[in-house]
C-alpha cells in the first residue's frame, strides 16, 4: 500500500506545483496585509481540497453516466498532463492554469481571490482533477487505499498552504529563476508519468488481445 501512495504523492505534488505557485501568490497579494494573505491562503486550500475530494468521489460515476471509459480518460488525461509538462519544462504559462486578460482584470477588481484564481485553476486545476480521477478511477473497491490517497491530497495541500504563508522567505531563497529551475525538473517527471498514463490507457482499451 505504501508504494502507490508514494507514487501518487510525487505525481500530485508535481501537478499542483506548490513551489511555482509562490510567485503567482506573491503577485496577487502584493501590498496586502498579513491577515488578508493568511485568510486567502487558508480559504483557497480548503476550497481546493473540497473540490478535489468531491471530484474523486463522483468523477468516476460522472464518466460512467456519459459512457466514457476510464481508459479513454487515461489517454486524454495523459495527453493533457503531457502538455502541462511541456509548459513546465519550457517555463510557459499553461492554459490549464493561466487566466485570460478579462479574467485578470476581474481579479484586480475583486477583494476575494481565494476561489478564483487560487483554488481554481491554480491549485485544483484541470491537471489536478485529471490526476485525481486517473489514479482513483480503479479504487472503488479499495476504500483504505482510496482514503489513503485523499490523505496524500491533504498533505500536498498543507504543504501548499505552508509555502504560501512563507512566500517572502521562499522568494528570497529561490527567486523567480530558482522557481523556474524547479518547474523544469518537475516538468520532466510529469511528462514521463503522462506518457505512462497514455500507454496504460491504450493497453487497457485494446484489451488482452492488444
Amino acid at each position: 500500500m505504501i508504494e502507490p501512495l508514494i507514487k501518487f504523492f510525487v505525481m500530485f505534488f508535481v501537478v499542483v506545483e506548490p513551489i511555482s505557485l509562490v510567485p503567482m501568490y506573491a503577485a496577487l497579494t502584493e501590498g496586502a496585509s498579513s491577515g488578508y494573505k493568511r485568510k486567502m491562503a487558508c480559504k483557497a486550500v480548503i476550497l481546493a481540497g473540497l473540490i478535489l475530494v468531491v471530484f474523486a468521489l463522483i468523477g468516476g460515476a460522472l464518466l460512467d453516466s456519459m459512457g466514457i471509459s476510464i481508459d479513454a480518460f487515461r489517454i486524454f488525461g495523459g495527453l493533457m498532463l503531457f502538455l502541462i509538462a511541456l509548459d513546465m519544462v519550457y517555463v510557459r504559462h499553461s492554459g490549464a492554469r493561466s487566466t485570460t486578460s478579462t479574467e485578470e482584470a476581474e481579479v484586480k477588481q475583486r477583494e476575494d481571490i481565494s476561489v478564483f484564481p487560487l483554488a481554481f485553476p491554480f491549485i485544483a486545476g484541470p491537471g489536478a482533477l485529471a490526476t485525481i480521477l486517473l489514479v482513483t478511477g480503479d479504487l472503488a473497491r479499495t476504500a483504505m487505499l482510496f482514503w489513503g490517497m485523499m490523505l496524500v491530497v491533504v498533505l500536498v495541500l498543507v504543504i501548499t498552504y505552508v509555502l504560501m504563508r512563507l512566500t517572502p522567505k521562499v522568494m528570497r531563497v529561490l527567486g523567480v529563476t530558482g522557481a523556474n529551475v524547479v518547474s523544469r525538473l518537475t516538468g520532466v517527471i510529469l511528462g514521463a508519468l503522462a506518457v505512462q498514463f497514455v500507454i496504460d490507457g491504450v493497453r487497457g482499451s485494446l484489451g488482452p488481445s492488444g
